[in-house]
């Protein structure tokens, strides 16, 4: 079977997870984990973000190639969507839409303002009047109240609105118009398509009044929403499981899950997914199956361990320089490890013992194995810059296209955990 032979489409309100794929040979292992997991889920195995595409120096066009036809090698036959990740400008939008993808992340985070939770009343009137003459939902809200069918109801106050609109006020401006040049651009090709909204790049949590806003807004200005992602509560780092109260989580993705279900209905989507399995059974249950999952790193950190078990010379090294790349990679992703909370290659001379404490331990870190921070971090956010290294993103290549059939073991176990997770949530 030939990649023309598969065809991306829009999935709707069907359950979805997402593959991320950061160097081009993942998806036979994505579509084992398919087979063996995941009943009534659908892949979205081409996924990449503008970001991740610039730090690995891939095109749209060849993230496209490489899921395609790695899906159509194994024999796939089902469904596929295709997420163009973290589009920002009308250039990230028509660079995907010409390759093809179907599934498009609005991320207007650069017009979200951060520190909107933490002012004052005197500080937040004053950068509400900033803001008031191009926010023109204000007085639709304000003082109103909505009963969710969970009990719960959101109120409406003035400074709940003044909060929203200071906060994402201008991001939804922005989001609603490159919405519309999405449609455009579709429209031109002739393609169906779909969009997702992502506001979860923040420090506090989406509220239940920010989240009735920003989505009744976007579905009255004609977005084609198809799923939305809030800042849940609780931290949900990169590279490790969901660290929070779950039953408490559970709880406000009931509540989340109601807007989601009296508004449109969309989808609730999950970014930062990787390894989340904690939360994943609360997240199908809140939201009865209608639910979207986006993965990236764990794929990568998974072709680590091939790299690991086969050259752990070169792992090592990997290891050393992602130390040394660390704390400027670290920059633009939400994570705790510390170079001082995890041990140098140095003082780990057995191979397996340094496997463990840089790839293991995503969920918990067990008493006494010497370090206190999962390691994977570490080689979570340097990804771009060892995969562009001149040595050692070709020696990563050339290890995973040699062992093929251990890379392919090692993400259909890692992802069926993940799928299984999401099945058992679907089922209760």
């Amino acid at each position: 079977m030939s990649e023309m032979n598969l065809k991306c489409e829009p999935l709707g309100l069907t359950p979805s997870f997402g593959f991320g794929d950061r160097i081009g040979l993942a998806t036979p292992g994505h579509v084992d984990a398919m087979k063996i997991a995941g009943q009534g889920i659908v892949p979205i195995f081409p996924q990449q973000s503008i970001r991740e595409m610039v730090r690995t120096g891939r095109e749209p066009e060849q993230v496209m190639s490489d899921a395609m036809n790695g899906a159509a090698s194994c024999g796939w036959q089902g469904q596929i969507g295709a997420d163009a990740d973290h589009l920002k400008t009308h250039k990230d939008v028509d660079r995907t839409v010409a390759a093809g993808f179907t599934f498009f992340t609005i991320d207007p985070s650069d017009h979200v303002d951060e520190h909107s939770d933490g002012y004052d009343e005197a500080t937040l009137r004053e950068k509400f009047s900033q803001v008031s003459d191009r926010i023109n939902w204000f007085d639709d809200y304000k003082d109103k109240t909505v009963k969710l069918t969970t009990g719960a109801e959101i109120q409406f106050s003035e400074e709940a609105c003044m909060r929203c609109a200071v906060k994402y006020g201008l991001a939804l401006n922005e989001a609603i118009g490159l919405a519309e040049y999405i449609r455009k651009a579709n429209e031109a090709v002739g393609r169906d398509y779909e969009i997702e909204l992502s506001v979860d790049e923040t420090e506090q949590p989406t509220t239940l009044a920010e989240h009735y806003i920003v989505a009744e807004q976007c579905l009255k200005r004609g977005m084609k929403l198809v799923s939305l992602a809030p800042r849940f509560i609780g931290d949900l780092e990169k590279g490790v499981d969901y660290k929070g109260d779950v039953d408490a989580l559970e709880h406000s993705l009931n509540d989340h899950a109601a807007i989601a279900e009296q508004l449109g209905p969309y989808k609730l989507s999950l970014h930062s997914g990787s390894d989340k399995l904690s939360m994943y059974p609360a997240l199908a249950r809140a939201t009865k199956g209608r639910f979207h999952v986006k993965t990236a790193g764990t794929s990568y950190l998974e072709a680590l361990r091939v790299v690991a078990r086969h050259e752990p010379d070169l792992f090592r090294r990997i290891v050393d320089f992602g130390r040394e790349r660390y704390n400027t990679d670290k920059a633009t992703y939400h994570v705790s490890a510390t170079l001082e909370g995890v041990a140098p290659s140095s003082d780990i001379s057995d191979p397996h013992r340094l496997e463990q404490i840089y790839l293991e331990c995503w969920q918990d870190v067990p008493e006494g194995l010497g370090f206190t921070e999962p390691g994977r971090q570490i080689l979570h956010c340097t990804f771009g810059s060892t995969l562009t290294h001149e040595e050692f993103g070709k020696a990563i290549r050339s290890v995973l296209v040699t062992h093929a059939d251990t890379y392919r073991e090692v993400l259909s176990d890692h992802f069926a955990r993940h799928l299984k997770a999401l099945e058992t949530g679907m089922s209760s």
